[in-house]
């Protein structure tokens, strides 16, 4: 109980939907980080699914946090045959990806991750590029997904870390005290969380640092896809110039040799599988 009430009061649910409802349009043009991610998972579900000694291709597919339909799109080409649920809390990223990608063979649901509206066991493949660190409640989160799986079904999963942009974390903390940088949770806190039925098959760990000119490239990219800061505890109103001023300052320390601003981001690929009755 005390771990949902602190992972609770990380993030706001309602701030998550609204903010990627609003960044719907300048999401695809800004989201590098989270196209380089999705193309390795990607990667990894295809090679693990190849592996696999099925006789037959997945039914059900769901993209869970499916945001503009990009990887809906690439797994409908990997998997033709496949019917699509694409699942997102934000209605707005929902629209613009029913108007970008269009309507068969996707389905486009608006839904909570923690509260799925699937019937238990109708999913065969379920994939979730870099939205499982919006979600409030990882136990009830991992609990859905296990009861949505089929057994023998794979989910696909990659997530933030908690070291994801140090840099600029690290930069605000000398400039006040308040939070100002999402905090994620670590690898061994989301298996922690995890079913007895759902044992984790594959885990991958890796850096991703993006390079920018300016700092406000950064903060730039990070409003554009709607992940700014999302902590239920942010400080309120606006900051003053005096404050941007000193983190400029701060985060030039970790300009680099190619005179580029580095943000670093954690990322975790976890491949689980649901047992078999």
């Amino acid at each position: 109980m005390m771990q949902r009430e602190l992972m609770s009061s990380q993030i706001s649910k309602s701030r998550v939907a609204s903010s990627f409802s609003r960044a719907a349009i300048s999401y695809d043009g800004s989201a590098q980080l989270q196209r380089a991610v999705g193309d390795e998972l990607l990667a990894l579900c295809i090679a693990q699914m190849a592996k696999q000694a099925v006789a037959k291709e997945p039914l059900n597919i769901l993209d869970l946090g499916c945001g503009t339909g990009y990887f809906s799109k690439k797994l409908h080409e990997q998997f033709l045959s496949a019917d699509f649920l694409c699942l997102d809390i934000a209605q707005g990223m929902l629209e613009h990806a029913k108007e970008v990608r269009g309507s068969k063979p996707y389905q486009w649901i608006c839904a909570d991750a923690e509260s799925l509206p699937l019937k238990a066991s109708s999913v065969d493949i379920l994939f979730s590029s870099l939205a499982l660190q919006w979600c409030e409640n990882l136990g009830q989160l991992f609990a859905e997904i296990s009861r949505v799986l089929a057994p023998g079904g794979h989910a696909f999963l990659s997530s933030l870390g908690p070291n994801s942009l140090f840099e600029l974390r690290e930069s605000w903390a000398l400039v006040d005290d308040n939070v100002h940088v999402n905090q994620f949770v670590a690898y061994q806190e989301m298996v922690d969380n995890l079913p007895l039925d759902l044992s984790v098959e594959l885990v991958v760990e890796r850096a991703h640092v993006l390079e920018y000119e300016k700092l406000n490239q950064l903060t730039s990219d990070l409003k554009n896809i709607g992940a700014h800061n999302m902590n239920a505890g942010k400080a309120k109103g606006l900051t003053g110039r005096q404050k941007i001023r000193q983190l400029k300052s701060n985060y030039e320390e970790y300009r680099q040799k190619n005179g580029k601003l580095p943000a670093s981001y954690d990322v975790y690929y976890l491949c689980l599988k649901k047992q078999s009755n």
